[in-house]
């Protein structure tokens, strides 16, 4: 246990009585909305999963904390904005974290700072290979009916580095040592599915390929019929990413960097974008498509510009693409491709809301199992907000998808949608404001464990309601890896 000094003060603001503050040695905490989350947890196996594919080397006979435990001190942590491994020198004796870890209260304490630091620095690389078909066979056990159609979106996410770390390397582009992670999420129910920690000075698309070639064999070996669908920035419009999504027979969007070649091609067009704002004063969109066939390119590939012209300038855009569609409808393809920035939103959850820039081991695989775990807490987080959602919407919404409305018809249905439900679609910090961070006294009786919490707690009927839906979500069978 934690013994912290004696306090007592006394504020004398309030005239009718002194105000004294003091400690006491009941069982409090003041992040009681986690056990929420540890709930669903226990469903859909999330954590546990995690922590089976760990090689744990150490003699079972002496172990005081499992990998499970600390993996889930590390996740829930992450999760209440307690992001760094000194944070858990005060937690292991909280009672909240000790039942996350299925520990009485009255229990001895987690572990500290330093066994964490030495757990993370025993992750092996066999077990990283495992993590990586964990997360997959997770995503793969979320459906409960298969999916006819995927939707994956690329990203990689600059992780500024401060420190002497393992390849933390200078990126010329960003102007600073960095790692550089990459990410493939699902547009479907924006899920993390794989990553990757990689050299600060490596391409946007290192790897991506045989990341991409993993996750598709993997996903149809499960669903042989799923049809795939990928999107990326410029940074991964090479013709290696090509090559690999035509020779694995999934769509592809990706950005493409403009050329000489390129310019020339669609310079009609941005003219003629130019001279309809000169006329009606109104922003003008085009778009055109044709095939464009760079020197080492074994054929040619379709790629669609859209030219912008308005009070601002111009604006010209080029994507490369073989959806069939995309030859008739452009425009069609090319909003699609624009969608794409609803995962990087999710990204930016990730790095701002929970920190995963906290990569601050020295050595590399350390660091990159610490990017796991905050990705997994990404995930709960992601299949709690979903299970949690209201299932009415606010309004009825036209026969199209919603990110399908025009811009600001869309934004006013995202509008009305957060105020009809703030949990289906808040970031962590409003998680953690409106559920986690919830003060609690925690009793135990030789019956059972009593949490306490505020009569008067403003935000009482979002716990309501997550108890309700908890109770009706059955339990998942744990994804096996193999």
């Amino acid at each position: 246990m934690s013994i912290q000094p004696v306090l007592q003060g006394t504020f004398s603001f309030f005239q009718d009585l002194p105000i004294v503050v003091e400690t006491t040695a009941a069982h409090l905490s003041s992040d009681a909305g986690l056990l929420a989350f540890r709930e669903f947890d226990e469903k859909i196996g999330l954590t546990l999963g995690f922590a089976a594919v760990l090689n744990d080397r150490r003699d079972a006979e002496l172990l005081e904390h499992s990998f499970l435990d600390m993996t889930r001190s590390r996740v829930y942590g992450i999760l209440a904005d307690y992001v760094d491994q000194n944070d858990h020198d005060t937690l292991r004796s909280d009672p909240v974290f000790k039942l996350i870890a299925n520990r009485s209260p009255d229990a001895p304490d987690l572990a500290s700072q330093p066994t964490l630091s030495r757990f993370e620095n025993a992750i092996d690389i066999p077990s990283l290979k495992r993590l990586r078909q964990q997360f997959v066979d997770q995503f793969i056990a979320s459906f409960v009916v298969p999916p006819r159609h995927l939707t994956f979106d690329l990203d990689a996410i600059d992780d500024p580095a401060h420190g002497a770390q393992q390849l933390a390397l200078f990126h010329g582009y960003f102007d600073q040592y960095q790692y550089f992670p990459s990410f493939i999420t699902s547009a479907d129910n924006d899920q993390v599915v794989v990553l990757s920690l990689r050299h600060g000075s490596a391409h946007a698309a290192l790897g991506a390929d045989d990341d991409l070639d993993f996750l598709v064999q993997r996903l149809r070996s499960a669903w042989p019929d799923i049809r795939i669908c990928v999107r990326g920035d410029a940074g991964y419009g090479m013709p290696w990413m090509y090559a690999v999504c035509e020779r694995l027979n999934i769509e592809y969007l990706f950005g493409i960097a403009a050329n000489k070649r390129l310019q020339r091609a669609s310079d009609a067009l941005l003219a003629e974008a130019v001279r309809k704002f000169a006329e009606t004063k109104t922003p003008q969109r085009l778009f055109d498509a044709f095939w464009y066939q760079a020197g080492p390119w074994p054929r040619g590939r379709w790629v669609i510009v859209k030219a912008e012209a308005h009070a601002q300038g111009t604006n010209r855009r080029f994507i490369i693409t073989n959806r069939p569609g995309a030859l008739v409808l452009p425009e069609a393809a090319y909003d699609d491709y624009a969608l794409r920035g609803e995962s990087e939103n999710r990204n930016k959850e990730l790095k701002c809301g929970l920190q995963i820039d906290r990569t601050s081991d020295h050595r590399f695989m350390a660091n990159f199992f610490r990017l796991y775990l905050h990705t997994v807490a990404f995930n709960l987080l992601v299949r709690f907000r979903q299970a949690m959602a209201l299932p009415t919407a606010p309004e009825p919404i036209p026969d199209v998808p919603a990110e399908a409305l025009k811009e600001p018809e869309r934004r006013r249905h995202h509008r009305r949608s957060r105020q009809h439900d703030p949990l289906v679609q808040a970031q962590p910090c409003t998680w953690r404001s409106l559920l986690i961070k919830v003060a609690a006294e925690i009793s135990v009786s030789a019956r059972r464990i009593v949490i306490r919490l505020s009569a008067h707690w403003p935000n009482l009927e979002y716990l309501q309601r997550v108890v309700q839906r908890l109770a009706s979500i059955p339990s998942i069978p744990l994804a096996s890896t193999s």
